[in-house]
């Protein structure tokens, strides 16, 4: 049997593309391994922080496919420097926290929230979606689920689950017929009690937590800025201009901030007509692709306006045809977004 070192391990690997960053692994700093010739194992840990998504599922697929040609054991993890210091944070068990934001309300952000999460579910990775819409929650509706948190000894609340999506909303803790009346203080509090309260992960952990945020750049928005470590944010518009210049204004507050944007996606695009099969520009065409051009971010996809999306309890994007398509379309290209985000920081370093 050929010992492999490490320099003939690297050599392989330099066979295998990042292909949004444009180059090998090896030479992006991708890569750190070592080779244990006693129990014949090469472990190698990889620079790779989106599980499940599409571009870097592929990317490790390929570095095993690379590494049978040597005689000993893989072992091979992935992780990165999420520049942060977990015990620093309050949720140090989630991997990846998206921010889904709008300028304005009525984008159907919540919709796009919910499937998101959903779908990053629905490719394997562990979920958490936090409904953090102090005046207008309404995620627990759009999940098909009624189901309280329950509280442990410890009065930690377990979330519910809903299409194995763990679930907390702002809801759980309103009356239903109440008016939703928060000031910035309130707001704080509120949000730091569901953030640290709650047992996300069942006890281990989250690849992913997706958070539904209020419209604008108000309190929310700031207290989430300033408390929890957000990996990236996804910006919702609709063609239409008066969505788009809101749309700016909550790219700009999360430049603030540093956090970084995934990129733009377009709700509500073309209308296909379920009785004649017309399509009809409701409220514009290619606004949120021209957008995204416009502030050189990624352009995440456009879903259709879809009467389906209104009706069941069911998230769309576990359905079949062409909207359920351009929703999977959406989570896979934020996922991967997500993971161009961490690889570029693991490889400057």
């Amino acid at each position: 049997m050929t010992k492999p070192d490490e320099d003939d391990i690297r050599a392989a690997l330099r066979a295998v593309e990042d292909p949004q960053l444009g180059d090998d692994i090896v030479s992006l700093g991708l890569v750190d391994l070592t080779v244990d010739e006693e129990a014949e194992t090469i472990h190698i840990t990889l620079g790779l922080g989106a599980p499940y998504s599409p571009t870097e599922t592929a990317m490790a697929g390929r570095v095993r496919d690379t590494l049978g040609e040597f005689d000993y054991d893989i072992d091979l993890t992935a992780d990165v420097d999420r520049g942060v210091d977990p015990e620093e944070t309050v949720l140090p068990n989630v991997k990846n926290i998206i921010a889904v934001a709008s300028g304005k309300g009525g984008v159907g952000k919540s919709t796009v929230a919910a499937n998101l999460a959903v779908g990053l579910a629905d490719l394997g990775a562990r979920v958490g979606l936090f409904d953090a819409d102090v005046y207008g929650p309404n995620v627990p509706q759009m999940m098909g689920t009624d189901e309280q948190p329950r509280v442990t000894e410890e009065e930690m609340m377990i979330p519910p689950v809903a299409h194995d999506t763990e679930i907390m909303s702002m809801e759980f803790l309103l009356d239903e017929s109440a008016p939703a009346i928060w000031r910035g203080p309130m707001v704080h509090k509120v949000l730091t009690q569901l953030w640290e309260d709650v047992e996300w992960g069942r006890g281990g952990h989250l690849d992913y937590m997706v958070i539904d945020l209020p419209p604008g750049t108000g309190d929310t928005q700031l207290t989430m800025l300033q408390s929890i470590p957000v990996a990236g944010a996804v910006i919702v518009t609709t063609p239409q201009d008066v969505a788009l210049d809101d749309a700016r204004r909550g790219m700009r507050m999360f430049g603030e901030h540093e956090t970084p944007v995934l990129g733009i996606v377009e709700n509500m695009s073309t209308f296909v007509c379920p009785d004649c099969g017309g399509s009809h520009d409701i409220f514009g065409s290619g606004g949120g692709e021209s957008f995204a051009e416009e502030t050189d971010m990624p352009f995440l996809g456009s879903i259709p306006l879809d009467p389906a999306i209104r009706e069941g309890d069911t998230p769309i994007v576990l359905g079949e045809g062409e909207t359920p398509t351009a929703v999977r379309e959406f989570v896979e290209k934020t996922a991967d977004m997500q993971g161009v985000v961490h690889r570029r920081r693991q490889s400057s370093t």
